[in-house]
């Protein structure tokens, strides 16, 4: 079976996510903070939209591993993984914003092989398998493409927020910040999105995830992105030659002169071109998301 064939049971988990969050959506709920000495949310929409998830590869695909943000790991030596993100951007979720999403991707012996992210209270959905990235929504479908940017000055930048991220980090940040046209917070899952729409040209995160990022993969790859992996940082470049500009975290990277979207994500590495789980990686169920 190809990530082709499992394009439609995609949309079947996408439908069946929607449906349980969006009666939470923009009502008085109650929400759980994750972590200790910092505010890393959860309510009972991450929860049960996951589960119905859960239950139906458990049901479909038995065989399969599963990744995800609330409930933990299992089975990952499996051929195929399900990595999955409930509500990927929940402080939005929590306060009425439609910055956030349901992220749901597949891999295939370690490699991300199909993705999508889908908005249910928009109707919108950003799929990808990495060799082609479409949109789904009430403006229609069309294919999704990256745009050229000829200078870091010319660039639009995005980030969750610099407050996510750590002293250096966040001077490196600036650094960059100070650099571009535009930047935008807040966009979470949703601005991998834009990446990929050809709307922005840079993103910049730290701490990210699998769950966070795995199912954006082929989305942003199949709007003609290509990621390598520097420094622990990947890199998307749409150019081969690589020409890192100075600040500590990956950040911007010029191409022949061309900026190239990039960001960062320590949780995973490539190795040989086969994505596989960073040998420090110890991920505990409900820990560290968005």
């Amino acid at each position: 079976m190809t990530a082709i064939d499992f394009a439609s049971f995609v949309d079947h988990l996408a439908g069946a996510s929607g449906e349980t969050i969006l009666p939470f959506f923009r009502t008085t709920l109650a929400v759980d903070n994750k972590k200790t000495g910092g505010f890393d949310p959860v309510t009972a929409a991450d929860r049960a939209a996951e589960q119905a998830m859960r239950a139906l590869i458990r049901q479909n695909f038995p065989g399969h591993g599963v990744v995800g943000e609330e409930y933990g790991a299992e089975h990952t030596d499996a051929e195929y993984v399900w990595v999955l993100d409930p509500i990927d951007g929940t402080k939005s979720f929590i306060t009425g914003m439609v910055a956030w999403g349901t992220l749901i991707g597949l891999m295939r012996f370690g490699e991300p092989v199909f993705g999508m992210m889908n908005q249910p209270f928009t109707g919108e959905k950003f799929s990808g398998d990495g060799g082609a990235a479409s949109y789904r929504g009430p403006a229609g479908s069309r294919d999704l493409h990256v745009r050229a940017c000829g200078s870091i000055e010319g660039a639009i930048l995005s980030t969750t927020s610099p407050l996510l991220m750590n002293g250096s980090d966040r001077a490196a940040f600036g650094r960059v910040e100070n650099k571009v046209k535009l930047s935008r917070y807040g966009g979470d899952c949703y601005a991998y999105c834009m990446l990929a729409a050809g709307l922005i040209d840079l993103i910049i995160e730290t701490e990210i995830k699998p769950y966070d990022i795995v199912p954006l993969i082929p989305v942003i790859t199949g709007a003609g992105l290509i990621m390598t992996a520097v420094f622990g940082a990947f890199v998307s470049a749409s150019l081969p030659a690589l020409k890192m500009i100075g600040v500590g975290l990956c950040v911007a990277v010029l191409v022949d002169a061309s900026v190239i979207r990039a960001f960062v994500v320590p949780a995973f590495m490539s190795i040989a071109g086969r994505w596989n789980w960073y040998p420090g990686y110890s991920q505990g169920p409900g820990t560290g998301g968005r």
